[in-house]
């Protein structure tokens, strides 16, 4: 049966639900798969598999060179920072200093002209004057307060005297922050962790990549789980063998070495140094019709 002729008409002067449809007119929402979300085992910075890894007070993981490189890269910016501060500070020390010189200049300036602004002063060689007294422009003596308006003067048109808006440079701050959680961490609150692979022979023939497991309960570390390191021994389990076990007996199941409640660190899941990681999982664009071209446009949803 053919279809109706509504749905092949397109020469009307606006769009029909048919041919927004067609064109995928509205909101597309789509769910995060697990490409789109970083492994418990890769590292923040670089999303590879860890090397040497190094954990944070908060649960943030990274590879030992990476967190490195990071805080020796904020060390030199908050060095530059606090060079460039200091340098404008002694900019404004000097200007400060110039605006007193120039303004004891001008009270000198006034105070001469009042006393002796009636005595003619000849500065050409042949004392040469005329019959009023002056001696032209280029014998006039430009004053420093001239001086200064002339060096102030914002004067747009003029390349020389084109007003610059100024830089104001804050103080920095001296500490360095964790790229992940953006809170204050130093190299001595990082401790190495460590996940206990499986070597089983079923694992090593189906899987090629590395599986880790929790040492107590043998179970599969994924991104399912919430996991937990001991910041005193740096052994990773899961949060049911931690809170199970090492909460009540303080003690490290892998290595027996004493442990508290405090050094219970749970581990962050998902997330990186560029971008963060929430409870929405799912992808939202809005497709709106281009005007005239028949065309849908991709932009994001603008939250209500």
């Amino acid at each position: 049966m053919p279809q109706r002729h509504s749905k092949n008409n397109n020469d009307l002067a606006f769009f029909t639900y048919d041919e927004k449809r067609k064109l995928g007119y509205g909101t597309q929402r789509e769910r995060l798969g697990k490409d789109s979300i970083k492994p418990f085992d890769a590292c923040s910075l670089c999303i590879k598999p860890l090397i040497d890894p190094l954990c944070c007070l908060k649960g943030h993981v990274f590879c030992k060179e990476c967190i490195l490189e990071c805080l020796l890269a904020q060390k030199k910016d908050i060095q530059r920072r606090l060079a460039a501060h200091t340098a404008q500070q002694k900019q404004e020390k000097d200007e400060e200093e110039e605006k007193l010189m120039l303004q004891k200049a001008r009270e000198l300036d006034a105070f001469d002209q009042q006393n002796h602004g009636a005595v003619p002063q000849y500065n050409d060689r042949n004392h040469s004057q005329d019959k009023n007294g002056f001696h032209g422009a280029n014998s006039v003596k430009v004053t420093s307060y001239e001086e200064e308006a002339l060096r102030t003067m914002k004067a747009f048109w003029l390349p020389s005297a084109t007003p610059e808006a100024p830089v104001k440079v804050e103080a920095p701050s001296i500490s360095t922050v964790c790229p992940q959680g953006n809170e204050k961490l130093k190299l001595k609150t990082l401790f190495p962790i460590y996940f206990t692979e499986d070597t089983s022979d079923q694992k090593k023939s189906k899987f090629l990549d590395k599986t880790h497991i929790c040492p107590s309960c043998k179970v599969t570390l994924t991104n399912t789980l919430s996991l937990v390191a001991l910041s005193s021994c740096g052994h990773v389990f899961c949060k049911k063998c931690a809170d199970k076990f090492m909460v009540v007996d303080k003690v490290c199941l892998v290595c027996n070495k004493a442990c508290k409640e405090r050094n219970l660190v749970n581990l962050e899941k998902g997330g990186t140094g560029f971008a963060g990681h929430g409870d929405h999982l799912e992808a939202t664009a809005f497709k709106h019709l281009g005007s005239g071209s028949g065309l849908g446009l991709t932009r994001p949803a603008t939250k209500t």
